[in-house]
């Protein structure tokens, strides 16, 4: 049995932006790689909305600061074939992240040191990871949301250049979301059932892949 840990946010926890809801269990896109991957592999997701790389919030109270969470994760699943980062969308609030994909950047770098440098039990294997680039944001009417993260469309379109990057430096996977999924007008960074499903459709391979190496 691999197992496969899912470390993201709103869209990891299936955010609908058409009900401020959550999306069936089926349509996350969790669920669709678990069903693609089959039996043999356990695809464990841990997403919460508005959680951020490596940058507190304040006006939660969760605990969004993912540095700060990951290694509780990391103990609590272990032993992991495979961490999957999806993270960014919120370092793009100014009032968490500093409103650039730059300091999305080196949350994830701090996040794959944290996977690489655990201390894991019983000489647990490091697991491989996968970074995944957040689609672009496209503008909406959405007040709120427009206010939150309007003035970040342009540069949410440098997540995929900014974490091939940081793959390549590390010596990770890495997948840019933006290339098959969209964004939904309604609010502007979360994606409708067809998009989230298919991220997850998307990444079996890439998956199967990573998991297939010796």
């Amino acid at each position: 049995m691999k197992t496969v840990l899912c470390f993201g946010d709103s869209l990891t926890w299936g955010y609908d932006p058409a009900t401020a809801g959550r999306h069936s269990y089926a349509d996350r896109w969790p669920s669709v790689l678990a069903q693609g991957l089959g039996p043999d592999v356990a695809v464990i997701a841990e997403g919460l909305n508005g959680r951020t790389t490596c940058f507190d919030d304040h006006s939660s109270l969760a605990e969004r600061n993912g540095v700060k969470t990951l290694a509780t994760l990391l103990a609590t699943h272990e032993p992991l074939d495979l961490v999957i980062l999806f993270l960014g969308t919120n370092d793009l609030k100014r009032h968490t992240g500093g409103g650039r994909v730059f300091e999305a950047r080196i949350g994830m770098e701090r996040l794959v040191e944290i996977v690489r440098l655990y201390p894991y039990h019983l000489g647990h294997p490091v697991p491989r990871i996968l970074i995944v680039a957040p689609p672009h944001f496209v503008a909406t009417e959405e007040p709120d949301f427009a206010l939150l993260f309007g003035h970040a469309i342009e540069n949410s379109q440098e997540f995929g250049t900014a974490y091939a990057l940081v793959a390549d430096e590390y010596g990770c996977d890495v997948f840019d979301a933006s290339e098959i999924a969209e964004c939904s007008p309604l609010d502007g960074i979360h994606l409708d059932p067809t998009n989230t499903r298919r991220i997850g459709e998307a990444l079996v391979g890439s998956v199967q892949a990573i998991l297939a190496r010796p």
